[in-house]
C-alpha cells in the first residue's frame, strides 16, 4: 500500500512538541494496542528518528512529512501485530530538551545522533563503540553517561568479560586512588558488580537485564537524564 493510500485521518494523534521528559514508554505502550490496519500520528519539532527503530520492531511502517520549520507529521501503520523482538534501552529523551534552547537545535542534534549511532558507515561493532563512549564519560568525569553506556552495551549483549577489561584499564589510566574516590562508589562500578555478582551466582541474563533497568535506568536519579 502507498503511503498516499494510508487512512490517516483516523490515526490517533499524539503531539508531543514542547513536552520534556522520557514520553517514550507511555507512547510505546499506546502503539502496542494499535490493531492492524490503524496507525499512530507523531508530531514533533523534529525529525523523531529515534521512534523509527523501536516502531518498526513492533510491525509498524512509517514515513514522516515536514510541513512547517520544526514541524514534523510522523505517521506509523501498523501491518501486522507483534511484540518487539528488540531490547533496546535509554532511548536519547534528553534531546527533547534541545529545543527549549533553540528547536533548529532540535533537528541538529537528532541528526547528529543519528549519524554517531545508526549510520551504516559506521565501522566498529555498537558494543565497542558504547565502551568507547563509556570511557570517554569516565575521563570526562560524566559518571552518569557511562552507567547508561554499561548498561546498554550489557543488555545489547556484550559479554561481561569486556567490562572486566574495562575497569582494568581505568584503574591503569586512571590511577588507584581515582579508582577508588570517584569510580568506585559511583553507580557505573554498582552496575558491574551487579552483574558480576548475579552471574557469579547463576542468575540468567535476562533477570539480570531486569535488574539493570529497575536499578539503573530512568527511574535512578543518578543515572536519568531528565
Amino acid at each position: 500500500m502507498k503511503h498516499s493510500d494510508w487512512n490517516r485521518e483516523n490515526f490517533q494523534k499524539i503531539d508531543v512538541r514542547g513536552i520534556q521528559g522520557n514520553f517514550f514508554e507511555g507512547l510505546k505502550t499506546r502503539a502496542e494496542k494499535i490493531p492492524a490496519g490503524e496507525g499512530i500520528e507523531v508530531i514533533q519539532t523534529f525529525d523523531p528518528i529515534p521512534l523509527y527503530e523501536v516502531m518498526e520492531d513492533l510491525g509498524f511502517e512509517y514515513y514522516t512529512e515536514k510541513t512547517a520549520e520544526n514541524e514534523y507529521h510522523a505517521y506509523f501503520l501498523r501491518k501486522i501485530v507483534k511484540e518487539g523482538e528488540k531490547d533496546i534501552p535509554m532511548r536519547p529523551a534528553a534531546l527533547t530538551n534541545m529545543p527549549l534552547i533553540d528547536e533548529n537545535l532540535g533537528d541538529i542534534a537528532v541528526s547528529f545522533w543519528d549519524l554517531t549511532w545508526n549510520h551504516k558507515k559506521r565501522h566498529l561493532p555498537y558494543e565497542i563503540r558504547l565502551l568507547l563512549s563509556l570511557t570517554n564519560a569516565v575521563g570526562a568525569g560524566r559518571m552518569r553517561q557511562a552507567t547508561r553506556e554499561l548498561v546498554k552495551a550489557y543488555i545489547h549483549g556484550l559479554d561481561s568479560a569486556a567490562l572486566d577489561d574495562v575497569f582494568e584499564l581505568l584503574a591503569w589510566n586512571q590511577g588507584i586512588g581515582y579508582f577508588s574516590s570517584e569510580i568506585g562508589p559511583s553507580p557505573l562500578f554498582q552496575a558491574y558488580k551487579l552483574i558480576k555478582q548475579q552471574e557469579k551466582q547463576g542468575a540468567e541474563r535476562p533477570r539480570i537485564c531486569q535488574m539493570l533497568r529497575e536499578k539503573f535506568g530512568e527511574k535512578n536519579a543518578e543515572v536519568t537524564v531528565l
